[in-house]
Formats: C-alpha cells, structure tokens, sequence
C-alpha cells in the first residue's frame, strides 16, 4: 500500500511540472494564443494585448491550477473581506459557488431598453435603439455607444457625448424619462 501523502505530493510535482512545460511555451506563443489561453483559464476575454502582461498573468494562473488554488485560510479571509474585495473577485468567487451572478448597475445616464436615440451628423439622421445589453443601429448590435459614435463620425467620441445623455439628477433618477432623446450637431 502507498502512502497517501506521498501519493499526493507527486501528483503535485506531476501537475506542477506540467505548468512548468505550459509556462515555457508562454515564450513562443502569439498575442492571439495567449489571448486565447487567458480566456480559456480565466473563463473571461482579457482586454490588454500587452504580450508580456499577459505572460505573467497566464504562468500566475498555470501555477495557481498546478498547485490546486488558494489555501483555504485565505479563502477564508476573502470571504471575510465580502463587498470590499475588487468587483472581478466576487464575480470570479459568485462562479465557483455556483451563485447567482452579482447584478452589474446599469449606467444612470442610459435611458430604459428600447429608447431611440436620433443623433442628426452633416444633414443625416441615425436612431440607435437602447437595448439591455448593448445598442442596435444601422442592423448591426454594438456594445457601446461610443462604437456607434466612431463609425458615424469617423474618429473617436464618447457615446454619452455624442448622442447628448447626462446622468439624471439625483431627485429624478426615479422618475420616468422621455422614450426619445434628440440632438442636433
């Protein structure tokens, strides 16, 4: 019979010299790949496409798997910490307790789904509709207005800006807004 500490601390150093054969071929890989691999560890798309960024996040997470994740004293001081750890945490520790996502607050200055928004630019008229997760214009679905903004105009604007929406002031954030919004340029 085999002892089943030693059964275990080989299968770490098995595991964690696979990590290490992962972590050298970070070295070779392109900012597609490695993209791609932070997806795949993370469960989430990464938004830099800084390669040595990325290196150094991927071989964090190949060694944190190899070594079975956190100690449970510091799981436990994260749980302690609940509201004050970083929104990616909590969306990260809601996934592994099988937990209802946490409800991300929308935007106050984004009037309620299906609102048109008319922008006139040089003589044209846009309509962009407000959608729950993201803006419909011209057939196509955008995440941000901003994006909207840029391919109407041709060079980069802030979508709130551009499209004239301003956070309603504290006393009217209950009240019901307009169902159309109208600028002119």
């Amino acid at each position: 019979m085999s002892n089943p500490t030693v059964a275990r601390a080989r299968k770490n150093a098995r595991e964690l010299g696979d990590a290490m054969t992962r972590i050298r071929q970070l070295e070779d890989m392109t900012v597609g790949d490695l993209a791609e691999l932070y997806r795949q560890l993370y469960g989430e798309p990464t938004r830099t496409r800084n390669k040595d960024y990325l290196r150094k996040r991927l071989q964090f997470r190949l060694q944190e798997l190899a070594s079975g994740g956190l100690p449970a004293k510091a799981l436990a001081k994260i749980t302690e910490l609940g509201d004050e750890l970083p929104e990616r945490w909590r969306i990260r520790q809601a996934e592994k307790d099988k937990l209802p996502m946490p409800e991300v607050p929308r935007d106050p200055r984004l009037p309620p789904a299906g609102t048109v928004l008319r922008r006139v630019h040089q003589g044209a008229t846009h309509e962009v509709t407000v959608a729950l997760d993201g803006f419909d214009y011209a057939g196509r679905r955008f995440k941000t207005l901003s994006a909207i903004a840029k391919l109407i105009t041709g060079t980069p604007w802030n979508g709130f800006a551009f499209f004239g929406l301003k956070a309603p002031p504290a006393d009217e954030a209950t009240t019901e807004r307009t169902s159309e919004t109208e600028t002119a340029a």
